[in-house]
């Protein structure tokens, strides 16, 4: 049995935009990297987001991002709000480039769409830089839903606003993305 993707920790997020602001294609690589950690997107999401899906009618970013039923999983489209920390790193991009509705976000090289495996390809590169083991392009997913899923009592949430904003049809398919803490099951053993 394959290990899960690797969740990682907020200094490993800080490292990873750090080492991305390095980057040629710097804007990119920081919508990219936040997509995966702020929106929970897979690489297949990734790779087909659209500026149509970010964007108001009158071309300013939205609120949310429309995942289209065409770019996501088993057709399963939803809305995710959009982190803070996303919009304006999606406004610097935006205003570097052509974004006219049906062009993509996240361009290859060239300037057409990435496939979902130059997304999965750029990932496993950025990790192995910066000598990061055990981490995928399903890292950052894992980590936003594994997130969300602690903070969920500060918000009054449920299990199911998660798998709504993760695409999942099962709850079972979310639980399984939820990594466990060690120190708050040790700290809450101390108090049983």
């Amino acid at each position: 049995m394959t290990q899960p993707a690797k969740v990682l920790g907020a200094a490993d997020l800080r490292r990873l935009l750090r080492h991305v602001s390095q980057d040629r294609y710097d804007r990119r690589s920081r919508v990219m990297v936040l997509l995966s950690f702020k929106a929970g997107l897979r690489a297949c999401e990734i790779a087909g987001l659209s500026w149509s899906m970010v964007l108001r009618p009158n071309g300013q970013i939205a609120s949310s991002i429309n995942v289209a039923g065409t770019i996501a999983k088993n057709g399963r489209g939803r809305r995710i709000p959009l982190n803070p920390e996303l919009v304006i790193a999606l406004g610097r991009l935006r205003s570097q480039s052509d974004c006219s509705t049906e062009t993509p976000v996240i361009r290859s090289q060239r300037g057409a769409y990435m496939t979902a495996k130059g997304v999965v390809n750029w990932f496993t590169a950025l990790y192995r830089e910066l000598g990061l083991e055990g981490c995928s392009s399903h890292s950052g997913r894992r980590t936003f839903i594994t997130t969300a899923a602690r903070l969920l009592p500060k918000v009054g949430g449920s299990l199911r606003d998660i798998q709504e904003l993760a695409g999942h049809r099962s709850i079972a398919t979310t639980e399984r993305y939820i990594e466990g803490d060690r120190d708050v099951q040790r700290r809450l053993l101390r108090l049983i």
